[in-house]
């Protein structure tokens, strides 16, 4: 009977069409996750594969401890690069030269721009101000930098709304950071991360589209009566259309999120895994000391779990409304009301909304702000909440959606 049901849901051709959308989208996505770009010794861009493998030749040589000795070396080597004629030139492809010649330690150079900018503050050109000497307050900085946002009485409307148990938590979290930090190339973990959340909202909406039939199909074919009137129409028959549809939203998002997984980390590589993300552009201020590994199985999984829950709350709604078009409605509710209301000064409305299953299909989000949680007197990160709360609910639902379809009446 699921079989059925499942063969029923792809023999349509518009479930067809959107299948085809989400291979293609994958394949897109996949094509911008794996482009980048190198810039040779003669100043002139290349891609592709070749590109790639001198890039990350370039990188492995500054691989190792970040220390103080290893910092006051990239801060040498690039003073030393512009003092060179190409460097100093007005010229774009002279000056491209000179930027080949940064790229191994541009990941490097990120950090140190974000250690000596300040919190609120990014400068890239900072490192060409600093000296060697500096060197010795990269990891202090950040912790420092921290506390000024938090303490200093021209705080902003973020920091204003955080109780004083929530700021000793976050410089506490900030001082657990173990140091010296490691550095690897990560450029195959980043670029999947950059990626991973468009794909996992494309593929809610498609996944959304493809269930939110299987409730109300007898209601439409007029068959309805027929279905219930069966000796297993309400017991088995019901529960094989719960399974199917969890099936298929299973099968394809796994299938879908390992193939992109094995596409862009087989391309790009897989060094790093075990680097914190505090050595990324994004993941620098972040409070979650984890790795790139990590990171990404928490990309995987919260995007399962947030998608399980939309579309078990869609096909909770064709159990009970048996139309296609009012449930095909809740997954582009879920994803795009929030983000039409984020962004503003709200503090209720942001509380609301970093709590919402959204946050976890976008997991980059509220690994790079300062979204906590107290309770019962103790504060965690939104995630941690985040994944045991909506991975309940799912629980709950299942035997809700069987039970309102099975008690469905026919008229």
């Amino acid at each position: 009977m699921v079989y059925y049901e499942i063969k029923k849901v792809f023999s349509k051709t518009s479930n067809k069409i959107a299948v085809l959308i989400l291979i293609f989208l994958l394949g897109i996505i996949c094509n911008f996750a794996v482009h980048v770009e190198y810039v040779n010794e003669e100043g002139n861009h290349e891609s592709g594969l070749l590109a790639l493998h001198k890039l990350k030749e370039m990188k492995k040589e500054w691989e190792g401890e970040l220390t103080e000795e290893k910092l006051i070396q990239v801060i040498e080597e690039n003073a030393r690069i512009n003092e060179t004629p190409e460097a100093q030139s007005k010229d774009i492809q002279q000056q491209d030269i000179a930027y080949s010649r940064k790229q191994g330690f541009e990941d490097i150079r990120t950090m140190i721009s974000n250690s000596y900018s300040g919190f609120q503050e990014w400068d890239y050109w900072t490192i060409d101000s600093l000296k060697p000497e500096d060197a010795k307050n990269f990891y202090s900085n950040r912790t420092e930098s921290l506390k000024e946002y938090l303490y200093s009485p021209e705080q902003d409307v973020v920091s204003q709304f955080l109780s004083e148990k929530e700021k000793a938590f976050l410089v506490k979290q900030y001082e657990k950071m173990e140091t010296p930090l490691i550095y690897e190339d990560f450029i195959g973990w980043d670029e999947s991360e950059y990626n991973a959340p468009m794909l996992i909202v494309f593929m809610c909406l498609i996944l959304g589209f493809l269930v939110a039939g299987i409730f109300s199909s007898e209601t439409k074919l007029k068959a309805d009566s027929i279905f219930f009137s069966a000796y297993h129409g309400r017991k088995k028959a019901v529960l094989a259309k719960l399974v199917a549809g969890l099936a298929i939203v299973t099968g394809l998002y796994w299938l879908v999120m390992l193939l992109y997984s094995a596409i862009v980390l087989g391309i790009l590589g897989i060094s790093g895994a075990d680097c914190m993300i505090q050595i990324s552009l994004g993941g620098w201020k972040s409070f979650y000391n984890i790795t790139f590994l990590q990171r990404h199985l928490l990309i995987l999984f919260g995007g399962y779990i947030a998608i399980l829950f939309v579309i078990l709350v869609t096909m909770l709604v064709s159990a009970k409304t048996k139309s296609a078009v009012l449930s095909v409605m809740v997954p582009f509710i879920l994803l795009f009301i929030p983000a039409f209301l984020s962004g503003g000064d709200s503090h209720i409305l942001n509380q609301i909304l970093m709590v919402l299953p959204d946050q976890l299909m976008q997991i980059n989000k509220p690994l790079k702000t300062f979204s906590l949680v107290e309770l019962g007197g103790r504060v965690t990160g939104v995630l941690n909440v985040l994944f045991p709360v909506y991975a309940a609910l799912s629980v709950i639902l299942w035997p809700v959606v069987y039970q309102v379809y099975r008690r469905a009446e026919v008229k």
